[in-house]
């Protein structure tokens, strides 16, 4: 699971195309890599190697603003992934 550190103030909601999952990250930008599915490429390659790609599947659906919520967003999704198990939060 990827969270946003408490006490934060601004962060994207975004939604993965490929995977479907949804997250909060601190990056904000039309569209980022995917923490569940995408790779950040390795840019240490050799030099018979092709550059590799990072493949930007993941859309901002919105853009959270107010640590109050940024709080609500990120408990909302711990709950969607837990199945309601507020107990576990």
């Amino acid at each position: 699971m990827f969270y946003v550190p408490n006490g934060t103030k601004l962060c994207g909601f975004y939604e993965c195309e490929d995977c479907s999952n949804r997250f909060l990250d601190l990056k904000i930008g039309p569209r980022i890599v995917c923490p569940y599915c995408g790779e950040e490429p390795d840019m240490e390659i050799g030099p018979d190697e092709e550059m590799p790609q990072a493949k930007e599947a993941a859309k901002l659906i919105q853009v959270v603003e107010g640590e109050e919520d940024v709080e609500k967003f990120d408990t909302l999704l711990s709950l969607a992934v837990t199945g309601g198990d507020y107990e576990w939060l």
